[in-house]
């Protein structure tokens, strides 16, 4: 059934700048994008809304709502279903090292799951395994110390693979990351003990771009600038960033912010099955995950994921940054988009994807549009 068309009127969402305007939508696509429009320039169905952004596009979700990412369609199909709650139009099911033998089932798993309503699965992200076995985070070592050739040519063909993190450092890294981008895919650096120049060695091999910058990786030293001052330093690189307070201080968040600054950040929650739920014990990549308050941690005490929403992350660089409200939401929405290749996604645009997320003045979602149909109504708003 075709919707109507009809209009989102508020503040729009406009690169770094909060513009007064609507948005129309029709077929699925962005009619027009109108400023300070008069009542006559718009259809007679209206949205208001305090603000008008293009949705929002997480690139690493392990799982939320009570589920993980991996051999079960149903999961999958979960998690599409309630992104909407949070802005979230697009993500990328988020995969950790795994078992060899794991993989199949995943992958099936996501041709099942894939289509349907709710947000748009755009593709998988390999988080793994081909990471450094000195900075695993949560992911298990010893597959990471087995993961081997036969096993990265199998994982490269995978039909939907958009994205792979990986550590530089390994040996053969510079011909994948390049077999990487002739596929089409975004090879991504991180769970890295690369010195500054291994880092900048992959970024010449094509990758182009860091996995939840400042966590498992080398750490800045003055004379040793290791991974992070790699990321940090070279412009080629878009970070992703978990802006959470957990895995970075605030501090550390607005440091990012000003040196890469909000065309080079793609906010990521790395959300885990807690998020959305409450304390209790989940888990990542088959192992126990326990959820206290606002941190996810292993037995040992390892960071496992986050319980961030990337709503929440979008908040909080504006808290904990004083980034504008327009320049945070571009980290949750063109930022992803770019790094993905994807021209129609993450701005207001005439011809673009009709995904939407309507804000109130506080960033807190009211409404989430995909292909034009309302998928998320605070208050049971629709269209």
């Amino acid at each position: 059934m075709t919707v109507a068309a009809y209009a989102a009127r508020g503040d729009l969402a406009l690169g770094e700048r909060l513009v007064p305007g609507a948005v129309v939508v029709e077929g699925g696509r962005i009619a027009a994008v109108l400023r300070e429009p008069r009542d006559g320039d718009l259809p007679p169905s209206v949205l208001a809304a305090e603000i008008v952004a293009p949705g929002l596009i997480d690139l690493q979700v392990n799982g939320g709502f009570g589920v993980e990412v991996g051999e079960d369609p149903a999961a999958l199909r979960h998690l599409a279903d309630r992104l909407p709650e949070t802005g979230v139009t697009a993500f990328l099911p988020t995969v950790v090292t795994a078992p060899a033998a794991t993989y199949p089932g995943v992958v099936a798993a996501f041709a099942a799951g894939r289509d349907g309503p709710g947000a748009r699965v755009l593709g998988l992200h390999l988080e793994g395994p081909f990471l450094s076995p000195g900075r695993p985070g949560a992911h298990r070592r010893d597959l990471i110390e087995a993961a081997d050739a036969a096993l990265f040519d199998g994982l490269v063909a995978i039909d939907g693979l958009r994205l792979m993190t990986l550590a530089p450092e390994r040996p053969g890294m510079g011909a994948a990351i390049r077999r990487l981008r002739e596929r089409g895919v975004v090879a991504s650096l991180g769970h890295t003990d690369a010195s500054y120049e291994a880092f900048a060695s992959g970024v010449d091999a094509g990758a182009t771009m860091a996995t939840h910058l400042y966590n498992a990786m080398s750490p800045f030293g003055h004379r040793a600038p290791g991974a992070i001052g790699a990321a940090l330093a070279d412009d080629r690189v878009t970070v992703g960033l978990i802006a959470d307070g957990v895995h970075s201080h605030p501090a550390a968040v607005a440091l990012a912010v000003k040196a890469k600054g909000p065309e080079r950040i793609a906010l990521v929650s790395d959300m885990m099955a807690a998020a959305g739920m409450g304390p209790g014990t989940y888990a990542l990549g088959g192992r126990p995950v326990v959820v206290e308050g606002a941190t996810a941690r292993l037995a040992d005490g390892t960071l496992a994921g986050s319980v961030v929403t990337l709503d929440q992350a979008v908040r909080n660089v504006v808290r904990m940054a004083g980034a504008a409200p327009a320049a945070a939401i571009r980290m949750a929405t063109e930022v992803p988009a770019r790094v993905l290749g994807l021209p129609s996604a993450g701005r207001l645009v005439v011809g673009g994807d009709a995904d939407l997320t309507l804000f109130d003045r506080e960033l807190r979602v009211t409404a989430t549009i995909v292909g034009g149909r309302v998928v998320y109504g605070r208050g049971g708003d629709g269209a």
